[in-house]
């Protein structure tokens, strides 16, 4: 059934989901979801619109019932790491490439299809504002270097002052192929794509910090120059040695600590070791201590 024109703008989270139908049927599930969710808010009315929606809503129906073994899928704080870890690693791959000058089409959809699924973290509850700061600077820089690579500059690498807040309608085009995860936490490019490179995916976990200099002309106000990606995995949170006794832990707490076992469990997911023991250090430190 063909899109509805009045809800073109959720076209590409819909695309999103049909390329991860057999690769990630997690990814595919709460594509769909952000989808019917944003398409109701944009006209849930019109017959041909009100057609198009309950057609995904038993779509989504479906997709529950053959997953109703995936936790990811009966847990929102698993769902939410699974999309969230996979969005960060499709952002780390594409900001490598970028930082070592390997600019190319898997990259730019890389970067896009990060802020995409950035988008979707919201069917979970109100985003973090270091994932609102990654999904802009996605954004930007897949628009950035799509522009320039297609009026045949060559984009300047690495993190710099992004100058407006515009998106490319050609990113969900479906020449371009998203990287999916392999073995050791790696991305591969599609092996179709017109570059070959690879990088490796290191852990979540990124610190976005103003910088000096200008502030750029036009939305979003951000200076992005000092962006800083440590190699490997963040250093894991010290755990005393011999933890105090009698620590007083709220219900909070122990939801906080659940939700860090969990994240640590959808990183072995991907085979990403460095993030499963960094959070399960957050959940010892917190168990032990009483703060994060």
């Amino acid at each position: 059934m063909a899109l509805p024109a009045q809800l073109r703008p959720i076209q590409h989270y819909l695309r999103t989901a049909q390329e991860h139908e057999n690769r990630d049927p997690v990814v595919s599930y709460y594509c769909r979801l952000y989808a019917m969710q944003t398409g109701m808010k944009l006209d849930s009315k019109t017959p041909e619109c009100r057609k198009f929606l309950v057609k995904l809503m038993d779509q989504l129906e479906s997709m529950k019932k053959e997953l109703s073994d995936n936790e990811s899928i009966t847990q929102e704080v698993v769902g939410n790491a699974h999309i969230e870890n996979y969005a960060l690693k499709l952002f780390l791959y594409a900001d490598n490439e970028d930082r070592a000058g390997r600019f190319h089409k898997n990259m730019i959809k890389s970067f896009y299809s990060s802020s995409l699924l950035m988008d979707v973290l919201s069917v979970f509850g109100e985003l973090s504002e270091e994932n609102i700061q990654h999904r802009k600077y996605a954004r930007w820089k897949a628009t950035y270097i799509h522009n320039c690579l297609k009026n045949g500059e060559t984009p300047q690498p690495g993190p710099i002052a992004m100058e407006g807040d515009e998106e490319a309608d050609e990113f969900g085009a479906e020449g371009f192929s998203v990287p999916g995860p392999s073995h050791g936490g790696s991305f591969r490019a599609d092996p179709h794509s017109e570059d070959q490179s690879s990088a490796p995916g290191p852990a979540p976990g990124i610190g976005f910090a103003s910088g000096p200099g200008s502030v750029p002309t036009g939305p979003p106000a951000t200076n992005y120059n000092n962006i800083q990606i440590p190699p490997g995995a963040h250093a894991p949170a010290n755990t005393p040695a011999e933890p105090s006794g009698g620590v007083q832990l709220t219900p909070e707490d122990f939801t906080r600590a659940q939700k860090y076992c969990k994240y640590a469990g959808s990183a072995l997911q991907y085979e990403d070791v460095s993030t499963a023991v960094q959070n399960l250090q957050k959940a010892l430190k917190l168990l032990t201590t009483g703060k994060e």
